[in-house]
């Protein structure tokens, strides 16, 4: 391809819209521009990646078994109604009417729709397991779509759907496709981490998420560097410490501590760190008939772990109480309620360390006083003690007890253990080989193929512009020749782009009548990993000058072999 013919708007500056870096430079680039919030048109840069990221994703789930085939975009009501997640999936389901007033939706997910198939086409046993994926586009109304491709309203995905006689089968199946999407995201050239996570509106009894690793990450991981675990921190499981007895029981003191409401005010009143402090926060708890308000304690340098909270109590939603609720039901001065008393108003649940804490301070559950020396096994009672913190660096292992690490990534990838959630909702079985019926046995695997480019992007790039592995490159060589207006150098570089495109090598040539530093600007700018300069002298010294993106690294290369050694270095680095 020449450059004179590719539609690449390259921007200097950078538009005022854009967060993150993936998003700055693939708009800088030229590879997407925005249609509307949260909706991006791919320009044919952009595309090409997107393209070779579905060619990896293609390729490993065919050779794990995996059919591909196609499913509509629009999904009637009646089968998210029969699943229970018409209401589940709330706002973010764009919903529309035909014109007969028949209820739809554009599709966020495919399961229902994949199980409903399924249930009519395969009836026995003999027909399992069966491996089935899509590559297609899903829309979520995002409340706030933000940083280009990675979180927006319409997205590219491919949803992979596994059917199994039994729970053995679908270990099978998962852990094929655990395989496989390691061997994906190694393939795209990314420092990736599979994680532990919760399965979310998703369901299911198990799931792995994939994250790419980048400091602009909206997901938090914490990890052993001792042993394998590792685990999203929604999902995190978090261990005590073994317990120090030696602090003695004191008693217990009332202090005054005016006006002294959060956390911070009362470790700077009274100078001590917030592990010597219980606090205690109203959550509103939503089921399908009713509404609950319940207390949480909490150490006071903790966080609540929402997800973990809503896991235990099975419901719907919840969501910080607000505070008249809070008076009216329990009649006690926010800021200032703690734990001693507090069961019987409304239902109390403790983070399990709260309960290891000796002579901590915790509200009075009066105007402006605190109690010191609060010891949970002697002075309150709580209706359930569970694991409700949020892990960061620093807690053990899980596993083997090593101190956790913490880092953030991007994900990617996410793969569940359905089990029979959707077929039993559904009623789609199959005759096992005993004749008797049975659900079939599910799981769910999805990769965001935008969201993987994007992510590319956020580990690798400089202050000139992106740096692509070369595996998903949009080209991998363009040829610079300094200046178009001289024959010498033109006649050279056509040669070497000519020979490249003879052997497939994906090439671009500069052929624009621009100054060299445009043309450079814009190589490094858009990341093709190679760039070959024919300079004033090439004819003369029959040399060529090849520069890789990575590292910098720059080679006087003899014309005679610049053509072999670029195939050469491509193909080293794509597996």
């Amino acid at each position: 391809m020449k450059m004179s013919q590719v539609l690449v708007p390259t921007l200097r500056e950078t538009p005022a819209e854009a967060e993150v870096i993936s998003h700055k430079l693939m708009l800088r680039a030229g590879m997407i521009r925005k249609l509307a919030a949260g909706i991006y048109e791919y320009l044919p840069l952009g595309y090409r990646v997107v393209k070779k990221i579905e060619s990896i994703v293609r390729e490993e789930m065919d050779k794990k078994g995996g059919q591909e085939l196609l499913l509509p975009a629009m999904q009637p009501a009646e089968l998210w109604k029969e699943t229970g997640r018409w209401d589940v999936y709330g706002e973010e389901m764009i919903r529309l009417k035909d014109r007969h007033e028949r209820e739809f939706c554009l599709g966020p997910t495919h399961e229902e729709v994949i199980t409903d198939l399924v249930k009519r086409e395969v009836k026995s046993y003999k027909q399992l397991p069966l491996l089935l994926y899509q590559i297609q586009t899903k829309y979520r109304d995002e409340i706030r779509p933000r940083f280009g491709l990675m979180r927006g309203r319409e997205f590219i995905m491919k949803d992979l759907y596994s059917f199994d006689r039994n729970q053995e089968g679908l270990d099978e199946s998962y852990e094929k496709m655990y395989a496989a999407y390691s061997q994906v995201f190694q393939r795209c050239g990314l420092d990736y981490r599979a994680v532990e996570a919760d399965s979310g509106a998703i369901g299911g009894n198990a799931s792995h998420e994939f994250m790419v690793i980048a400091d602009s990450g909206e997901g938090v991981i914490v990890y052993c560097s001792k042993c394998s675990y590792a685990a999203n921190v929604e999902r995190a499981e978090c261990i005590l410490p073994k317990a120090d007895n030696r602090e003695v029981v004191k008693e217990l003191e009332k202090i005054s501590t005016p006006e002294i409401k959060t956390i911070n005010q009362l470790e700077e009143f009274l100078n001590i760190e917030g592990s010597k402090l219980i606090k205690t926060l109203f959550y509103q708890a939503y089921y399908s008939e009713e509404e609950v308000l319940l207390a949480v304690l909490i150490r006071g340098d903790r966080d609540v772990n929402e997800v973990k909270l809503k896991n235990l109590l099975g419901c719907l939603d919840i969501e910080m109480a607000a505070e008249e609720k809070v008076a009216e039901i329990v009649g006690l001065p926010l800021g200032f309620v703690g734990p001693i008393g507090l069961q019987g108003k409304v239902k109390v649940l403790a983070d399990q360390e709260v309960m290891t804490l000796v002579n901590v301070i915790a509200g009075a559950n009066e105007k402006d006083y605190h109690l010191l020396n609060v010891n949970p096994q002697r002075d309150f009672q709580v209706d359930q003690v569970a694991d409700l913190r949020v892990a960061t660096e620093g807690d053990l292992c899980p596993k083997c007890g090593e101190t956790l690490k913490e880092t953030r990534g991007i994900e990617v990838g996410h793969i569940f253990k359905l089990g029979t959630k959707y077929s039993e909702a559904l009623k789609a079985n199959f005759l096992d080989e005993n004749g008797k019926t049975q659900p079939f046995i599910m799981g769910c695997y999805g990769i965001g193929i935008g969201r993987t480019a994007a992510a590319a992007i956020e580990q690798n790039y400089d202050e000139n512009g992106i740096i692509w592995p070369m595996p998903i490159a949009p080209y991998h060589v363009i040829i610079i020749p300094v200046s178009n207006k001289d024959e010498q150098q033109m006649k050279i570089a056509t040669e070497i782009y000519e020979r490249l495109l003879e052997i497939g090598v994906e090439v671009v040539l500069d052929d624009r009548n621009e100054r060299p530093g445009v043309k450079f600007k814009d190589a490094d700018l858009i990341g093709f990993p190679l760039k070959v300069v024919i300079g004033p002298n090439a004819g003369e010294e029959n040399i060529v000058e090849l520069k890789s993106r990575k590292n910098g690294q720059e080679e006087k290369i003899s014309i005679g072999e610049i053509v072999s050694i670029v195939k050469e270095r491509i193909t080293q680095e794509i597996k």
